[in-house]
């Protein structure tokens, strides 16, 4: 395997990682509002506050790792995403600190503060709709470059119906996605009548990511058809993601074996995003930026292997400790302690 693969892989991989743990963490704010909205706060909120709170403040480390990296081993993306992302990149820095610093107000200073809610709620919806945006620049279309100077076309981006197709995907993913883990989560505690909300949220978002998926699909046909015809050729990664969703969907469903129903999910999405990304190989951003003519140089890009080894050594074990001392400790998630 070629160092530039190495490294798109690796890239690759805390990007899903940041997608899960993350989605978990955003979706779980909105439930957290709409609980409060609709006075079932006292059902549901007690088990969705007992997961965000030893949950929250490491969701970024991933897409730290992520961004470091992206720059480390593809220097060039630092020139083309810093004009391409300055708005939609600002924008969800923005919302990250203020999500933030509403938590902290939320928990720490006036509890069930409802506008905190509010802000908590759309904020965890909002960043994933701003971050989307860099998986629909890197389609290509909406920089124009003469000589040194690049241009960011926001006119095109904000006129694109592939881009919305990709916000509101990244929308209900994250709620389909949260749900489906709080309902696990929700079961493992033994509480019934949250797990009953949640299943249903799990279930209602289903269909609306089902069809957003293949809205994306229709809009990248128009948008970029050759990546859309390379998608085709790895058509069984996808394939399997529907059957993995329909999986998911059923167990739940039936009210049977939530976790593995969460497994099914998380598989779900690994084969969409990487069936997405293999397919867009050798583009990081098109038709600018590849792997193989902007990658770094081997000493660094070995380097950077390294480091990601280490911190993949580090973290999963920090992820596998949280959840077992805490989100699947039975007296932590029963309230016992």
């Amino acid at each position: 395997m070629s160092l530039e693969v190495m490294g798109i892989t690796a890239l690759w991989i805390f990007l899903y990682g940041y997608l899960m743990v993350a989605s978990i963490d955003f979706g779980a704010g909105f439930f957290a509002f709409y609980g409060k909205l609709t006075k079932q706060d006292h059902i549901m909120n007690h088990l969705v506050r007992r997961y965000i709170s030893p949950v929250w403040e490491v969701t970024n480390v991933f897409f730290v790792f992520f961004l470091v990296g992206l720059v480390g081993f593809f220097p060039d993306t630092a020139f083309y995403f810093g004009t391409a992302l300055l708005i939609p990149g600002s924008i969800a820095l923005l919302l990250i600190v203020i999500r933030g610093s509403f938590y902290a107000f939320g928990n720490y200073g006036s509890k069930d503060n409802i506008i905190y809610l509010f802000v908590y709620g759309a904020t965890g919806l909002l960043i994933p709709a701003s971050l989307s945006t860099a998986l629909t620049i890197s389609e290509g279309g909406f920089l124009s470059q003469k000589g040194v100077h690049v241009d960011f076309l926001a006119k095109q981006l904000f006129m694109s119906p592939y881009s919305w197709s990709v916000v509101f995907l990244a929308i209900v993913s994250v709620l389909f996605i949260s749900a489906g883990f709080l309902t696990f989560y929700a079961d493992r505690a033994n509480d019934i009548q949250a797990r009953e909300i949640l299943r249903k949220f799990a279930l209602f978002w289903s269909t609306p990511t089902i069809i957003a998926s293949f809205l994306v699909f229709i809009a990248l046909h128009e948008h970029n058809s050759k990546h859309f015809e390379k998608a085709m050729h790895i058509w069984w990664m996808f394939g399997l993601s529907l059957v993995f969703f329909l999986i998911a969907s059923f167990l739940i469903y039936k009210r049977k074996y939530f976790g593995t129903a969460f497994i099914m999910i998380m598989l779900q999405f690994f084969f969409a995003f990487f069936g997405y990304g293999a397919s867009h190989l050798p583009y990081i951003l098109y038709p600018f930026i590849t792997i193989h003519a902007s990658v770094t140089n081997p000493s660094m890009g070995t380097a950077l292997i390294f480091a990601f080894i280490a911190g993949l050594c580090l973290l999963i074990p920090a992820l596998y400790l949280l959840l077992k001392l805490f989100l699947f400790d039975a007296d932590y998630s029963k309230r016992k302690k």
